[in-house]
């Protein structure tokens, strides 16, 4: 796995393996000459591509084996699952002895229509896992013979999902990640969202206030140096490959963006002091001995409300997310 060195000083895999629970830029992708503007899939096919997807995530969440579902998540989903099975297996080698199936009811699929590859869909359901909330996930390809893959999956409070716009048909309508109509283009939210949240020169008006934006950074800063215990922040985008941006048109004209992001806290303990106790989940990814300092890797994928460009509001609204942590690392 090639490596690459984090601005902590740390290395961390370019191709994260991870803990929980991308797909490609939604413009244009020439491939095998495909340039006509097609719905990318239809319901039928979509709810099959769902049911596979559920029957492969059960399996590894049974068995803690990634090769169930490996051909079925992708992107940060994938880079979630990944250490989540990993730690698993470490912990449970026989594997989960009270397994829960994984049960989506209530779906709504949006179909876009696009031109080549790579296509995409956006599936929203209820769930038997959380209460008031529902799972809205993005199911990527790249070419025809390739299965249906999840890349991103995100968790919205029930009726906050918004509604999209659709043509007399009921397809959906992509948005280039390049688009300039948006307050933010998709390109540049990853980047914008990373800044925001740096707790030294973060903040300002381009986010609306909320869970993920305000009130995480209000943490962040209380937490930069609390008594005996010093914690660093860096966030960094993730945009390319499975990682891309996804954006569907929203009914008022902006655009639902998911994106990833990843990001690194490191906890440095003062002398005489001890770190803060380490989950035996996180433990058991964790390499080093974490005596005097941590440094923890997460990738998380956000989903978030972009008004046009011009509208009146209060920023980008990031509305939904979900992360795990992929890498430890003790000193």
């Amino acid at each position: 796995m090639s490596k690459v060195t984090n601005r902590l000083g740390r290395p961390a895999a370019t191709a994260v393996t991870a803990v929980a629970l991308t797909l490609t830029a939604s413009g244009c992708v020439t491939v095998h000459g495909e340039l006509e503007v097609v719905p990318t899939t239809t319901k039928a096919r979509a709810a099959r591509a769902l049911d596979a997807f559920v029957a492969a995530y059960t399996k590894a969440e049974r068995t803690y084996d990634r090769s169930a579902d490996a051909a079925y998540v992708t992107g940060p989903l994938g880079a979630i699952d990944t250490a989540k099975l990993k730690a698993a297996h470490k912990l449970s080698p026989d594997g989960n002895k009270n397994p829960r199936p994984l049960k989506l009811t209530d779906v709504r699929y949006t179909i876009p229509k696009k031109a080549g590859w790579p296509r995409w869909f956006v599936a929203d359901a209820d769930n038997n896992r959380l209460a008031g909330y529902r799972w809205v996930m993005v199911f990527t390809r790249n070419d025809v013979g390739e299965p249906w893959a999840v890349s991103y999956l995100t968790l919205f409070r029930d009726g906050t999902v918004p509604k999209f716009r659709t043509d007399a048909a009921g397809l959906g309508e992509a948005v280039g990640n390049d688009t300039a109509g948006l307050a933010v283009k998709p390109s540049a939210l990853s980047r914008t969202y990373a800044d925001y949240l740096d707790p030294k020169t973060g903040g300002g008006d381009a986010f609306a206030g909320g869970t993920f934006t305000t009130q995480w950074l209000a943490n962040r800063k209380k937490n930069l140096s609390r008594p005996g215990l010093a914690t660093q922040y860096i966030d960094e985008p993730l945009t390319s490959g499975d990682y891309a941006p996804v954006a569907l048109r929203t009914a008022d004209g902006g655009a639902l963006v998911f994106f990833t992001t990843r990001r690194y806290e490191k906890q440095t303990a003062s002398p005489g002091s001890d770190l803060p106790a380490v989950n035996i989940r996180v433990k058991a990814l964790m390499t080093g001995d974490a005596k005097q300092s941590a440094t923890y890797g997460y990738v998380s994928n956000q989903a978030a409300v972009v008004p046009a460009k011009g509208s009146a509001g209060a920023g980008v609204d990031v509305r939904a997310r979900l992360e795990g942590i992929t890498s430890a690392e003790g000193s």
